[in-house]
């Protein structure tokens, strides 16, 4: 499998285990999302290295960073029109962009005055943010935040056409996996090699509300 992967028990002991933190497999190039999809839009975007069947530019599409949080999501693939998870392979240059152009799913009074402000931002942003729980992997909620960043117009656009290097397949691999955790075996698990992203501009990380974080 293209990805790095590392047993989860070894990793979970270098992870932060509260605080808004972008984990992610990255090089110092690119990075890693994730996003979930039925067999049709998967299998294809899988051959192709691009999207095609089922993939819709005209809608909203959420990618993730963090794998465990797209196993929470997808029920570790199991759940319906979720069954091909994808990790798929951007510029850190492009991911950057987003995150400075993301704004908050919900009014965040710490970035706008009012309600009115936060109102027209979304109405103009092509990318929107939510923090949310971040997961162990049988499902339990943590105490650490876990980011996603919704998609549309010209930022879905880019990410589709022109910043997407890479498409793989996990649906193996997630697989073996889940059938570890519905075993009880979390301690056998693996996933795929995850850590502290920081943007490049510290102001974006400010912006965000990144937790500081030093290993």
């Amino acid at each position: 499998m293209p990805l790095a992967t590392e047993a989860y028990p070894e990793q979970v002991t270098v992870w932060p285990k509260q605080g808004r933190h972008i984990l992610a497999q990255f090089d110092d190039d690119t990075i890693v999302v994730y996003q979930a999809y039925r067999p049709e839009t998967g299998t294809y975007a899988a051959a192709h290295g691009t999207f095609g069947v089922g993939f819709s530019y005209s809608r909203m599409s959420w990618v993730k960073p963090n794998f465990l949080w797209m196993m929470y999501r997808s029920g570790w693939g199991s759940k319906e029109n979720q069954e091909v998870t994808l990790a798929l392979r951007v510029r850190r240059t492009f991911f950057d962009s987003l995150l400075e152009a993301a704004v908050p799913s919900t009014w965040d009074r710490d970035l706008f005055a009012t309600e009115e402000d936060w109102s027209r931002a979304v109405g103009r942003s092509a990318v929107r943010l939510q923090w949310d729980p971040d997961h162990h992997p049988s499902g339990a909620k943590l105490e650490r935040r876990a980011i996603q960043l919704g998609l549309r117009g010209a930022a879905l656009e880019a990410f589709g056409k022109t910043e997407l290097l890479e498409v793989i397949d996990l649906s193996e691999f997630v697989a073996e996996q889940r059938v570890k955790v519905e075993n009880g075996g979390v301690a056998a698990i693996s996933t795929p090699r995850e850590r502290v992203y920081r943007p490049a501009d510290p102001a974006i990380a400010i912006r965000l509300g990144l937790a500081e974080w030093s290993r």
